[in-house]
């Protein structure tokens, strides 16, 4: 049973940082200092800089009394991005809330990749039919329609909760995206259309090791977000499937994929017969992240 902490002999910024890293050091946080200070500045509202020059300050009471909440709540593993509301993704803030899953620095890679690609096959200045597959937070789709504003990007997901999420991020990010709901790839199959590029971040951890994942993933993520399966590729099988019936001619395939998992998605990505090469990019720990499809337009 979790109380409110009584802080009230902490008076400057310094004894409030020490405070906040010494309480998150005994609750077994792996990083106290660094989470402190973020916690400490975003009670203030200040960049580092300013906090850097002012830890000899008075901590108004209003902000201390909010860091030993969010300690508190730091205490029982709930994710500094849910506790913020916002995580950054491609130099943009996202806002997240439980019901999405938190943008990772990996999926940075996937778009990348993408947009590097799309130069490569199309001229510039086309407009494209993009899909995600697996809205989330929209930190994929809203920013492809950031970087791209002449493509026609879409979006399909389950969860109404995402959806309503990634919506706010593309009102605040100014971007223009269409929003589909529905089970991965089925809405575009119904509606006949084809693509020109199917990107996902799709469920991809077995659902034996799910129960397994760190307090602060598995007590506080979405499960339908997580859990991919008896073997982590189920939602891979089914858009891999789909594949033949939502390419055009010419056309482009981004996955990202779990850890040993990029050469069997690759091996699904050839199966469909309508992808002509496949490269697997490893992420920058050195392990196989994104798999990259290309249907090169011969005639079938």
């Amino acid at each position: 049973m979790h109380t409110q902490l009584d802080w009230s002999d902490v008076v400057t910024i310094r004894e409030a940082l020490s405070r906040a890293s010494s309480f998150l050091r005994k609750q077994g946080v792996a990083d106290p200092m660094f989470e402190a200070e973020l916690l400490v500045r975003h009670c203030l509202g200040w960049d580092r800089t300013r906090f850097l020059i002012s830890m000899g300050e008075p901590i108004p009471v209003a902000a201390r009394d909010q860091l030993a909440a969010l300690c508190e709540r730091r205490s029982r593993r709930e994710p500094l991005q849910y506790m913020f509301g916002t995580q950054e993704f491609y130099g943009r803030p996202f806002h997240v809330r439980p019901g999405v899953l938190i943008p990772r620095p990996e999926t940075e890679i996937l778009v990348e990749q993408l947009l590097c690609r799309a130069e490569k096959l199309w001229p510039a200045d086309q407009s494209l039919q993009v899909v995600d597959i697996g809205t989330g937070s929209g930190a994929i789709c809203v920013t492809i329609a950031c970087e791209r504003p002449h493509w026609q990007v879409s979006t399909v997901d389950l969860s109404p909760d995402a959806t309503a999420i990634a919506r706010e991020n593309a009102e605040q990010l100014g971007a223009r995206v269409r929003f589909l709901q529905g089970d991965l790839v089925q809405p575009l199959l119904e509606a006949h259309e084809r693509v020109d590029i199917l990107v996902s971040n799709p469920p991809y951890i077995p659902s034996r090791d799910v129960d397994e994942l760190d307090d602060e993933v598995k007590a506080y993520e979405p499960r339908l977000a997580l859990d991919g399966g008896d073997d982590g590729l189920d939602c891979y099988r089914r858009l891999c499937n789909a594949l033949p019936s939502l390419l055009k001619q010419t056309a482009l395939v981004g996955f990202e994929v779990g850890i040993h998992q990029a050469r069997d998605v690759a091996s699904l990505m050839k199966a469909s017969g309508v992808i002509d090469q496949v490269e697997i990019v490893a992420d920058l720990a050195g392990i196989d992240r994104v798999v990259i499809g290309i249907r090169t337009g011969r005639k079938e």
